[in-house]
């Protein structure tokens, strides 16, 4: 249940983190990552070359990346 202050946004991040938790994936901070946490990763607000993105999803400490 989403607390009575939160914006629209920190609730859906909070409803996001938890499909990703209950899909196996470790969701964590951009400031705390521990990539040998488990297998799957799903970083909040990583740089990227563009800007942030709001997940970054890495597997065995790589991502995929499209060109």
């Amino acid at each position: 249940m989403p607390s009575v202050n939160q914006n629209p946004e920190q609730v859906a991040r909070d409803h996001i983190d938890g499909q990703l938790r209950d899909s196996g994936w470790a969701v964590q901070d951009k400031s705390t990552i521990d990539f040998n946490d488990q297998q799957g990763q799903a970083v909040r607000e990583y740089t990227t070359d563009t800007g942030p993105a709001d997940y970054v999803l890495f597997i065995d400490k790589k991502t995929s990346r499209r060109d």
